[in-house]
């Protein structure tokens, strides 16, 4: 991917951490210095080093001139990392860019550079505590929930959730023979329990979805769920308390329906009709309970949290996110850390796919025109979900809706988080790139511009759907022809005086930085303009004015 000066603006105006390092790195920028930041860098799971640019607030760009040319730099990356380093390159106006985009560690396989294993410790590099290599070194270990629990048997399941389990797996299979097998042959056929020397080892995964609550007790007690309803932030004792410590399957429905006697309806009006939205999508609440429990890592002591609040839930998982995945990836990649747990799931038609269901929680959001699945509150010893109920935008849910009554194929979620992108004027990542153009060739999203400062904004349809014709007209921005005469008649009225770039895209304040040096490009080729100066001084005069030299 090519990176904007856009998105590099961004990144400077971010909060550096220990994904995100800045370095000024003028002329000077040891190698060794470099194979060190980005060790570290992939250790605690990817980032980007970026070089040429001022690391304390606010940023600015002073360029650098180290590693050039790069592909000896690349090259020795790989040599010391034995793994490749993505490298961009930003022609900015006050100088040259390094961008070092460094993807996570393999799994379970932390980077070592000079006998250490390299993270970042406030402003400098240091070697990582014991407990976090410990917990690096452990992600590629085995499925925990695939291990026998040492003292459990068969009788430590409950009946009525393997009952539950056999009836889901029966409709969801549509396998005749399954409700005439043993209680061990379902078992042993959903690989919940080994049969081995006459005798049925009972896994983890079992005791979890299966267990009696006094073994649970006794064997794992940390597979526990507990709820609370709160009915705002003030601290305190919670206004309603469950906690769940028997096999979920016994209490996964039980769980939505408390929930949902507090799940308030919107209202909106859509013409004559007043239409009804919950606060709480029932999908996406499922899901993120389901992701919750067959992902917490179950070597941690701690429970699994679910608070309602009456605008939002909060779902907290022990553990933090399984071997690389982070919120930034969470839509594309996809390591189960509890594969036998989730694979349960898919048997009884509770997951489409073993280790997904984040792609649900986005795209129902989308839909109800409520906030995104936030993750922000996550660290490495807990995944923090917040799911938030309240609708933003009534227009664009009634839009969404009409589009998908009309449309021939369905929105992935992806399209939809373009949608969403643009809808809240945001920039689409790269990754979305081919998303963006497929909904642009539809005619949903138009173009304004072209190459890097191209900016999107949603069809005329939209604000035409909303009665906004208005708003489109203002965010198109005037013609080409329009704006050319605009930056002409500003020249002539300054004359000799002439006038910056700067002062010129006050003029057509729509129109980014390149668009308006391609405009005066134009008027120049004309005849209509030309510029005197050094780059960083020069300024713009009519052709037909003398100006200064």
């Amino acid at each position: 991917m090519s990176v904007t000066l856009e998105q590099l603006q961004e990144w400077m105006e971010s909060r550096e951490d220990e994904h995100l390092e800045f370095k000024e790195a003028k002329n000077n920028f040891h190698f060794e210095k470099l194979v060190k930041y980005c060790a570290a860098l992939a250790n605690e799971g990817g980032g980007r080093i970026i070089l040429g640019v001022t690391d304390r607030p606010p940023r600015r760009v002073v360029g650098s001139n180290v590693f050039d040319p790069l592909e000896r730099t690349k090259a020795g990356l790989i040599e010391r990392l034995h793994f490749r380093v993505n490298v961009h390159v930003v022609a900015h106006p006050q100088g040259r860019v390094l961008i070092f985009d460094v993807p996570p560690h393999p799994i379970g396989m932390p980077v070592q550079v000079e006998g250490a294993y390299w993270m970042r410790g406030g402003e400098d590099l240091v070697p990582m505590t014991p407990d976090m290599l410990q917990r690096l070194f452990a992600e590629g270990g085995p499925d925990y929930s695939a291990e026998i629990c040492p003292g459990a048997t068969v009788d430590d399941l409950d009946p009525a959730a393997i009952n539950q389990f056999r009836g889901r797996w029966v409709k969801k299979s549509g396998n005749k023979a399954l409700p005439k097998r043993s209680i061990p042959g379902l078992l042993a056929d959903a690989e919940l329990i080994n049969r081995a020397d006459n005798r049925a080892e009972v896994t983890y995964a079992a005791l979890i979805l299966l267990g009696k609550p006094r073994s649970l007790g006794r064997l794992l007690a940390q597979a526990e769920l507990v709820f609370e309803y709160r009915s705002g932030d003030a601290p305190g004792p919670a206004n309603q308390r469950d906690e769940y410590r028997e096999g979920f399957l016994l209490f996964y429905d039980r769980l939505w329906d408390t929930i949902n006697l507090r799940n308030d309806k919107q209202h909106f009006q859509d013409g004559f009709v007043m239409h009804d939205v919950p606060t709480f999508s029932e999908g996406a609440v499922r899901e993120a309970i389901l992701n919750a429990v067959s992902h917490r890592d179950y070597r941690h002591g701690g429970s699994v949290f679910v608070r309602q609040f009456p605008r939002r839930i909060e779902i907290v998982s022990p553990g933090g996110f399984p071997a690389g995945i982070s919120p930034e990836n969470i839509l594309d990649c996809q390591f189960p850390r509890n594969r036998r747990i989730a694979e349960a799931f898919a048997r009884c038609g509770l997951v489409d796919r073993a280790g997904q269901g984040a792609d649900r929680m986005f795209a129902e959001s989308i839909r109800q025109a409520k906030p995104l699945p936030d993750f922000s509150r996550s660290d490495a010893f807990q995944v923090w979900l917040t799911l938030r109920g309240e609708i933003q935008d009534p227009q664009f849910l009634r839009f969404l809706e009409k589009l998908g009554r009309e449309r021939v194929r369905e929105f992935h979620t992806e399209d939809l988080l373009v949608l969403d992108l643009v809808h809240r004027e945001r920039q689409v990542p790269s990754e979305y790139q081919d998303n963006l153009w497929q909904l642009v060739e539809e005619g949903l999203i138009e173009s304004v511009g072209r190459g890097r400062g191209a900016r999107y904004l949603l069809s005329r349809q939209y604000y035409t759907f909303i009665g906004r014709q208005g708003v489109y007209t203002r965010k198109r921005g005037l013609d080409r022809e329009t704006n050319k005469a605009l930056l002409l008649k500003h020249l002539q009225d300054c004359d000799t005086a002439g006038s910056p770039l700067s002062e010129l895209m006050q003029v057509v304040p729509s129109l980014s930085r390149r668009q308006v040096q391609r405009l005066l490009e134009v008027l120049r080729a004309e005849g209509k303009a030309r510029s005197a100066g050094a780059t960083s001084m020069s300024r713009w005069y009519p052709a037909s004015s003398a100006g200064r030299a």
